[in-house]
């Protein structure tokens, strides 16, 4: 699940150090791990590109995190789906029972209730 090997995409990325969206970026680039930005701001964040959306990155990746409002996750779930992303990381606050549902119904692996960077530690 956490695996240097993978590729992340954080989506909801932020250039605001107190804000989780930055926090979860900078925690996986300072750990070494492969990892993609998406804002619809985009950008540069921590020397990194930003990608404007989610059909912007140059490759799906294995695992996409979620630091957004419940209702941004719920649209772009489906975005997800679409493209082929096979697993979701909503960060605590991201997640709502729709967003859960919706992955459950088409057998997406999710994972809800844990910090991506509590775990990563604790790997």
């Amino acid at each position: 699940m956490i695996d240097k090997n993978l590729i992340y995409a954080v989506i909801g990325v932020s250039a605001n150090p107190e804000k989780y969206g930055h926090k979860v970026f900078k925690d996986l680039l300072d750990a070494g791990y492969h990892v993609l930005g998406i804002n619809p701001k985009g950008g540069e964040i921590l020397g990194q590109t930003i990608y404007l959306k989610l059909s912007a990155l140059p490759q799906i990746p294995d695992w996409l995190i979620f630091v957004t409002p419940p209702e941004v996750s719920e649209q772009l779930i489906t975005e997800a789906i679409s493209l082929g992303v096979k697993n979701l990381w909503l960060q605590p606050g991201s997640e709502s029972v729709a967003a859960l549902e919706l992955c459950r119904q088409v057998g997406i692996n999710c994972i809800s209730q844990a910090c991506i960077m509590i775990k990563r530690q604790e790997a």
